[in-house]
């Protein structure tokens, strides 16, 4: 079993290689908009991310999950009529991500 200190380290490594694979700054961008709002939807993301970049929403929704599920930093929630998910970044993880993208 990890250690907490260990698990970070993993999700550090993770969130690099991620990261260095981001020719055009969109991924940068979706996380400094989730280290200065703490709730979001697809939409929102989708809307903020539009204003700089040319992007679908199934483009959004898949980095999204991408960051949520292989990367592990995203709580997922459901809305209260369960209709849209809601991602926050994880507490624990707010500094390492500010640390790699830079200031919100």
């Amino acid at each position: 079993m990890r250690s907490p200190h260990e698990i970070k380290a993993v999700i550090e490594n993770r969130l690099r290689v991620y990261l260095s694979r981001d020719q055009t700054g969109i991924r940068r961008a979706m996380l400094k908009i989730f280290l200065r709002m703490k709730s979001l939807t697809i939409a929102k993301i989708c809307e903020i991310l539009n204003r700089h970049f040319s992007i679908s929403y199934h483009s959004v929704a898949a980095m999204v999950g991408i960051v949520a599920s292989r990367i592990g930093i995203l709580h997922v929630k459901k809305n209260r009529e369960g209709t849209h998910s809601i991602y926050q970044l994880k507490e624990q993880y707010v500094d390492l991500v500010a640390r790699l993208v830079g200031p919100a």
